[in-house]
């Protein structure tokens, strides 16, 4: 399980996070959503450790697999290269990677898709593709817990949609804890169990996403009218999606 309770952190005498409590299970995945500004990547960094509590806790994995929004680097490493640097836990300070090592660094890289990049330079991949890269370095950790920093953010339709397709594939066999901060309610209905709405008055909202994925609590969070609708998929599937209420209008 990774989780907060009763989180405070302040800059100064600007409180970012007050009294915030969430969990995310091992078999559960959480979606992170508020405006600008309003203290997700706090949260993000309160969770990985690497943001100190004013008040509260914190419970984590000794070892927590880690995805930024974005990877790059001014060494010319390959693909399997970056993602056994997630065995570095492992190997203690002077340790080097061994078979063992690069094997597990293969299996999740082949995991989140991109085996097909393990001797390519991670310099020279796409956004997306390095995104994939920085998964599988996750995953080599080991670590039941998983945390992403708006994975989608700088990916186009398609590959948001791959990445959406990885996320639920990762969460199917309910192995792991998983929590990913988001702009798009979408994401949130796509690929968790659950949602945090971080209000922009301060508060949150936790709880399942079929509970917190509403237009009212949606509004109140954006603050501009949203709506739910019915989407039918290429195999005659329905799912729900969010839209803002201003989605589709154009001036006569």
């Amino acid at each position: 399980m990774i989780g907060l309770t009763d989180a405070v952190v302040r800059f100064g005498t600007r409180t970012i996070l007050d009294r915030l409590s969430f969990s995310v299970a091992v078999g559960r995945s959480l979606a992170i959503l508020g405006p600008n500004g309003r203290g997700k990547t706090t949260t993000l960094k309160a969770l990985l450790g690497f943001q100190r509590l004013d008040e509260g806790s914190r419970v984590a994995p000794a070892i927590v697999g880690y995805v930024p929004q974005t990877g790059s680097s001014n060494q010319r490493y390959r693909a399997i290269d970056v993602t056994v640097m997630g065995r570095a836990a492992h190997l203690g300070l002077f340790g080097q990677p061994g078979p063992d090592d690069f094997e597990i660094a293969h299996a999740a890289l082949e995991r989140a898709g991109a085996a097909r990049f393990a001797d390519h330079f991670f310099d020279r991949l796409s956004g997306g593709e390095r995104q994939l890269v920085l998964l599988a370095r996750a995953l080599a950790t080991g670590s039941q817990a998983i945390v992403l920093d708006e994975p989608a953010a700088a990916l186009d339709l398609r590959n948001q949609e791959r990445l959406l397709d990885l996320l639920k594939s990762l969460r199917e066999p309910r192995d792991k804890a998983i929590a990913f901060t988001t702009h798009d309610p979408n994401h949130a209905l796509a690929a968790a169990d659950d949602a945090l709405l971080m209000m922009p008055d301060g508060q949150s909202l936790f709880g399942p996403v079929a509970e917190t994925i509403t237009p009212d609590h949606l509004e109140r969070l954006y603050g501009v009218p949203m709506r739910v609708v019915e989407l039918v998929g290429p195999a005659g599937e329905r799912h729900q999606a969010v839209l803002p209420a201003f989605a589709g209008i154009r001036a006569a």
